[in-house]
């Protein structure tokens, strides 16, 4: 099933191929993506859509000298197995092995690590500049998806590039919008066309000629641009400075490659169009390309099949609960993500609520600042959006929202580590780059429970606020009916050490803030140690901490989230403030990016599981613990 692609190792092993192999080498490429990914999970639609563009880049570019820069990257699988990553795929996504996106320190082949989207135009465009100005003649072609060209930095890159003289392409990858005509013969010839050496030349040639006769020129100009419109879109890529060729089809090697090697003759910044389909070639994935866009492991025969018992509640599904709770109790609420419906819960609130409902594309920082328009006219925006992705709009949090104190929601879904995704998704700096903002709020929920509730608190205020919860489930705490908000900046005592005299100064307290309180309860057990469930990073519950550090000899504070900057300097702050001398011990994510794993494995490799808290506590303050360790039960 795979004796072509085992014969390849590199790019240079596909380039040695008769041209009419590649579609067997198409072929066989696609299965073993579909293979691997069954057994492993991971992106799947994207990934089956870019098979004959990756077959056809590698083969008509010299790879990796010609530089590919893929965005959004979660398509780049197709572009491992060709080089020479073919026999990692097994360790795709998990611990120690391979990325899910592109990674420089993976492979050479990986230009530029593109996790997140829209950034490929700007990053090619630098490779393109810096070739030319070290007098090197090769390409850099950036494959950038239509949903990531919805954002503002994608224009920003090609208004930069129109008027640079270099070898820079750009290939949409036009899988979702209407925005071209159906493709076929016509259009493959147009193409092929529209990018070769005699077409460019006549046009130069009659550009040149005309122009000693404006009024010819200029309807020359006109009629090469009606004529052209009538096959493909209108000419807005032109109008930055590029030479417009397409659409095409992306599942057609014989429109893509002569289009690729036509392309690759031409002077200037180029612009292909070409229109894929996700889940080309496996029918369950084109018939429900959203639900098969990130699937765990499955059968590829039998396909994806609804787990044997019910999951447990996520807390993007308690998110999606309360916003449509919210929404019918109070109709200034509107719902607002950036490209990310599925993933952040919005799915029931827009079948409900289809005229409160805006998904603006892959734009966070257009999605803040709309926030805070509609926050000016008296409505309640909530963003939904991961909190890797905030931090592109920070400048938006600030200016447009923190300082005109504006009461928008800010849903940080994926806050803390995010496992398979790494270190590009992981949501470890939303807390220190919250925090700081004035009129800016943050709550940490340490359940399903206390995420709705501090949800309503948020909303029931008049400046910003948000709240921060981690990717899937929690300690299975049942959510209450009603939208009964929690008091602003309260925490509680969720546990006190046993046996200490009344007023008497002794032991270790542990002040946890969100999900992690449950662990931290599990160490104190074991420590016999006072549990803070502090709920708010900012505002602090600075008399519960007084009132806790005047009755404990040290404290900690647990996070998941990055210690630099974090919960745990907000408590070191506070203390100083108040005059208050303590040993302070902070745990949290470290100075260091956490790359892929099991989420839960990453954790207690970070020491925040119930038994790296208690580890960490009796190294630090052995003297101050008066439980001894359990002796360990021998098995067998």
């Amino acid at each position: 099933m795979t004796r072509l692609l085992e014969s390849i190792n590199d790019p240079a092993d596909l380039r040695r191929l008769p041209r009419a192999q590649l579609q067997s080498v198409a072929d066989e490429l696609r299965a073993c993506v579909l293979d691997n990914v069954s057994r492993t999970g991971g992106h799947l639609s994207s990934n089956l859509g870019t098979v004959e563009l990756t077959v056809a880049l590698h083969y008509v570019f010299n790879t990796p000298e010609d530089r590919l820069v893929w965005d959004v990257g979660h398509q780049t699988y197709p572009h491992k197995i060709l080089t020479g990553r073919r026999e990692r795929m097994t360790t795709l996504r998990q611990l120690g092995g391979l990325s899910g996106f592109p990674q420089r320190a993976e492979s050479p082949y990986d230009t530029f690590g593109t996790a997140h989207s829209s950034t490929s135009i700007s990053a090619a465009l630098g490779m393109a500049l810096a070739a030319r100005q070290k007098g090197e003649s090769r390409h850099s072609v950036a494959i950038i998806g239509d949903g990531a060209m919805t954002a503002g930095m994608a224009f920003e890159a090609l208004n930069n590039a129109g008027v640079e003289d270099c070898r820079l392409l750009v290939i949409l990858n036009d899988n979702d919008m209407s925005i071209s005509p159906p493709v076929g013969a016509l259009n493959r010839y147009l193409a092929q066309l529209m990018s070769g050496q005699f077409y460019s030349a006549a046009k130069n040639v009659g550009k040149n000629v005309l122009r000693v006769a404006p009024p010819l020129f200029e309807l020359a100009k006109r009629l090469e641009e009606h004529a052209k419109g009538m096959v493909v879109p209108a000419t807005l890529f032109e109008k930055f400075g590029f030479n417009y060729v397409g659409p095409i089809d992306g599942h057609d090697l014989e429109s893509l490659i002569p289009t690729l090697e036509n392309i690759r003759q031409l002077r200037g910044p180029q612009f292909l169009h070409v229109v894929t389909k996700k889940g080309q070639g496996y029918k369950l994935a084109e018939a429900d390309p959203v639900a098969y866009h990130g699937p765990g492991k499955f059968d590829p025969a039998v396909g994806l099949v609804a787990p044997s018992a019910p999951p447990k509640t996520t807390f993007t599904q308690v998110f999606g609960q309360w916003l449509c709770d919210t929404a019918a109790a109070d109709p200034r609420l509107v719902g607002i993500t950036p490209a990310m419906r599925e993933g952040s819960g919005l799915v029931e609130f827009e079948k409900r609520f289809p005229g409160r409902y805006y998904d603006v594309g892959i734009a966070e920082q257009h999605a803040v600042t709309f926030a805070a328009g509609l926050a000016c006219e008296g409505l309640k925006p909530v963003v939904a959006i991961y909190s890797t992705f905030l931090q592109r709009a920070y400048d938006q949090l600030i200016h447009d929202v923190a300082i005109q104190n504006l009461p928008v929601v800010f849903a940080l879904d994926r806050a803390g580590l995010v496992g398979a995704d790494g270190a590009t998704h992981a949501g470890a700096y939303d807390i220190p780059f919250v925090r700081c903002v004035p009129n800016l709020a943050l709550a940490c929920p340490a359940d399903e429970r206390e995420c709705r509730q501090l949800l309503s608190s948020a909303f029931a205020q008049n400046g910003p606020v948000a709240v921060r919860y981690p990717r899937g489930a929690g300690a299975g705490v049942a959510t209450l009916p009603g939208l009964e908000p929690l008091p602003i900046g309260v925490g509680e005592i969720r546990r006190k050490r046993v046996g200490a005299a009344e007023g008497a100064c002794k032991g270790v307290a542990i002040l946890a803030f969100g999900t992690l309180l449950y662990p931290a309860l599990a160490a104190a057990e074991r420590l016999n140690a006072t549990v803070v469930n502090m709920r708010w990073v900012k505002p602090l519950d600075v008399a519960l901490l007084l009132e806790v550090a005047a009755t404990h000899e040290a404290l900690v504070t647990v996070e998941e989230g990055a210690v630099m900057g974090g919960a745990g300097s907000a408590v070191g702050e506070a203390l100083q403030a108040a005059g208050v001398v303590k040993p302070l011990l902070q745990l949290g994510l470290p100075d260091v990016f956490i790359e892929h794993g099991d989420p839960v494995r990453l954790l207690a490799m970070q020491g925040l599981d119930a038994a790296g808290i208690e580890q960490s506590v009796r190294d630090r303050f052995a003297a101050l613990i008066d439980t001894p360790r359990p002796a360990l039960k021998v098995v067998g």
